[in-house]
């Protein structure tokens, strides 16, 4: 039901391998750019363009200083310790005229800044109070959107294209105008029988738990933190790693 345990990329962050500590950065940075550079974008109500610079120097300077390699588990979990790491980082920026250009010597590859602007404006808001709160919501829709993408190409590779279609118009995409559409509806747009629309959308469901649990296990610090992210985000308990 679950996927195999792999090596986390936050406790590879640590690794004396220069590689494996390279590798694991930019698996991090490329989980994480989202809810960064929403927060940067609406928390500390940035410019676009200074948003992307401040992105970009903030994985950068974390990089070249080792500011995630000192996370400590019994402290807080992961994204808690990145966004009190950003605030700081904000926070030294403001009083610094002389920062980085462009993330220095290292930059997060092929990402789509103005794709996502356009998708914080029509959905993300800025007025709760709580920065925690505020991070972990950009953090869930980041990681959200990822699981999508992937389940995407994984219903186009095991042959599954009604599945990604049913996923999408009725748990991810419902008509804010109106009720959900019931699975007769659904099948007899694509063509199906109700048992067929219930099958697929059933499948849909499971890989995309599975998507979202092989992003957390990546992410998180340790089993505990997996485990805890997991009921929190899905209302299950996956079992320990052996």
């Amino acid at each position: 039901m679950f996927p195999a345990t792999r090596p986390s990329v936050v406790r590879d962050l640590a690794s004396v391998d220069p590689a494996a500590r390279a590798a694991a950065f930019e698996a991090l940075a490329r989980s994480y750019w989202q809810p960064v550079y929403a927060y940067i974008r609406l928390r500390w109500r940035r410019r676009p363009e200074d948003a992307q610079d401040l992105t970009q120097e903030f994985f950068a300077r974390a990089f070249e200083r080792d500011y995630l390699a000192r996370y400590d588990p019994r402290i807080a979990r992961f994204r808690t310790f990145v966004r009190t790491c950003l605030d700081g980082f904000l926070a030294n920026q403001d009083k610094s005229a002389a920062r980085l250009k462009r993330g220095g010597g290292w930059t997060i590859a092929a990402v789509d800044f103005q794709r996502f602007d356009a998708d914080l404006a029509a959905h993300a808001r800025s007025d709760d109070p709580d920065p925690e709160r505020w991070f972990h919501r950009e953090w869930v829709r980041g990681l959200f959107a990822r699981a999508v993408e992937r389940l995407r190409v994984q219903c186009t590779e095991k042959n599954h294209p009604d599945a990604f279609v049913l996923f999408t118009r009725y748990d991810v995409d419902p008509d804010d105008r109106g009720p959900r559409p019931t699975y007769a509806a659904l099948g007899r747009e694509i063509g199906r029988s109700v048992t067929d629309v219930t099958n697929e959308l059933a499948w849909a469901r499971r890989a995309f738990r599975e998507i979202v649990l092989d992003l957390l296990r990546a992410i998180c610090a340790s089993d505990e933190e997996f485990r805890a992210e997991a009921r929190d985000l899905l209302g299950v308990d996956p079992p320990a790693a052996p």
